[in-house]
């Protein structure tokens, strides 16, 4: 039972920097219809940047504020410069050049930093707390859950009580229209980017500590495990990739702790199936309606 409870936690707040993560990629897809596989190098970028400001001025902190803002201005620079100018005819063409944007930002990265690992300080402890002998939840857990708690309801609330988020549905789903209403989609779009790089890169800054450490492709095992738990939850659905963060999580604590690590990757793969053969739209995906 102790084991259990300890699997558990550890899964939720693995789970929670999926969700962070599954979101990102839920706000691309919701704002430019655009699966980014080039997510976890981005956010890896934005790490390295943390990195090096943190080894400059002995802050973590610091570093920390700028990886988000380097995550934000990242991914509005990726829209203007790159996605902006590529033809959307085919659906493979975004595909394509994120899937190009991943080998850039890793040689890059490769050739500025090297190819070793490098140590990810955390601000708090990583050793678990104890409730009546059982190993729970340590500092560093509660950090990950706040920090994901307030991105999540921010964004939340931004969508469902702002102008602003108001806006940037109306540019995702009926662009045209909301041009004629005088919406900025062009902006709205590169705010979604942005939006979504930045809560990429929190969750890079949260994961990779727990991981090996710092490399160009710390985040490719991450990404692959958001991206299961976006389609779980659904590519619509921002409440739904929550959800599958948390059970994508809790499956692979599980399978790790009672079956062996070597069997976390079918896992996610026979979830990922599964998902797809029962619901392919996602667990939380909107009924579609039928024409007559």
């Amino acid at each position: 039972m102790d084991r259990f409870v300890f699997l558990t936690v550890d899964g939720l707040s693995r789970g929670a920097v999926y969700a962070a993560f599954a979101l990102a990629l839920v706000l691309i897809w919701r704002a430019a219809r655009v699966v980014n596989f080039a997510q976890g190098a981005m956010a890896v970028a934005a790490a390295y940047v943390a990195y090096s400001v943190s080894a400059a001025t002995g802050s973590y902190w610091l570093g920390f504020v700028v990886a988000i803002v380097a995550g934000l201005l990242l991914g509005a620079l990726v829209d203007r410069v790159v996605m902006r100018h590529v033809d959307h005819a085919s659906p493979l063409n975004p595909v394509i050049v994120a899937l190009g944007l991943v080998l850039v930002f890793q040689a890059v990265l490769g050739m500025v930093y090297g190819n070793e690992f490098r140590p990810a300080d955390v601000p708090f402890s990583r050793s678990a707390l104890t409730v009546g002998g059982v190993a729970v939840l340590s500092p560093y857990d509660l950090f990950v859950f706040a920090a994901i708690g307030v991105v999540v309801s921010a964004l939340a609330w931004m969508f469902a009580r702002t102008g602003v988020g108001l806006r940037m549905r109306a540019a995702a789903f009926a662009p045209e229209v909301s041009r004629l209403l005088g919406v900025n989609v062009g902006g709205m779009l590169t705010l979604g980017w942005a939006l979504a790089s930045g809560v990429g890169a929190l969750a890079a800054m949260l994961v990779i500590p727990t991981e090996l450490g710092l490399h160009p492709h710390a985040m490719d095992l991450v990404f692959v495990s958001a991206f299961t738990a976006a389609v779980v939850g659904g590519l619509d659905s921002p409440p739904g990739a929550v959800v599958g963060g948390l059970v994508v999580g809790l499956l692979l604590s599980y399978v790790s702790g009672y079956a062996g690590s070597d069997l976390t990757p079918l896992a996610v793969l026979v979830l990922l199936l599964a998902v797809l053969l029962v619901r392919p739209g996602g667990l939380f995906a909107p009924v579609a309606a039928r024409r007559v």
